[in-house]
């Protein structure tokens, strides 16, 4: 092939005149995500769920694993781009009327990942189990305690217990690294 006819090709496709740079955004959104999931697997070979392992786990992770440190920091960076540009991919969507008929399943379908993107950034913060990890999982899992009937259940359900501990954590890093990117 020469690199000729391979731009001649792509240089020749119609694009409508209102089409910019804009409606990469989900584009980009999903390249993060799969920036995400090659990192986060890559990280799931020396991440332990415990409460007593986990910290040492990410440390190690960081300062021994040959790249561990390019690797979490790419997935960190990763997740912060992808919340970044999901926000943006909204309103590009939300400006230009793309969820109006017949595309309202379609905005419904987003607005379920973006909740779902948001509960990888819940549950993945707090899987270090740092102090800063621990009472942002105290209180996130706190907060359905405020709905009227089922909020107790819910809080133990999310911690598995009364307090949070042991089973919050690997309650955490199971939705963290089954449920949710099954979910998407």
């Amino acid at each position: 092939l020469e690199i000729q006819d391979i731009t001649d090709d792509v240089t020749s496709k119609y694009v409508p005149p209102h089409v910019n740079i804009f409606y990469c955004l989900g584009g980009i959104t999903l390249v993060c995500f799969l920036i995400q999931f090659a990192t986060g697997f890559a990280m799931t070979f020396y991440y332990k769920p415990t409460v007593t392992q986990a910290y040492n786990s990410v440390s190690y992770l960081m300062t021994d694993v040959s790249f561990g440190w390019l690797i979490r920091s790419v997935h960190r960076w990763s997740a912060s781009m992808m919340v970044l540009m999901l926000i943006l991919h909204v309103f590009r969507v939300y400006l230009t009327g793309g969820f109006k008929r017949p595309r309202e399943l379609t905005w419904v379908t987003g607005v379920v990942m973006a909740v779902i993107t948001v509960a990888f950034g819940v549950t993945g913060y707090s899987l270090p189990w740092d102090q800063v990890g621990y009472w942002a999982v105290k209180i996130v899992s706190g907060v359905p305690a405020a709905i009227p009937v089922i909020g107790d259940f819910m809080v133990e359900l999310l911690r598995g217990g009364e307090s949070v501990g042991q089973s919050t954590l690997t309650r955490f890093y199971s939705l963290h690294t089954f449920v949710l990117p099954w979910s998407l």
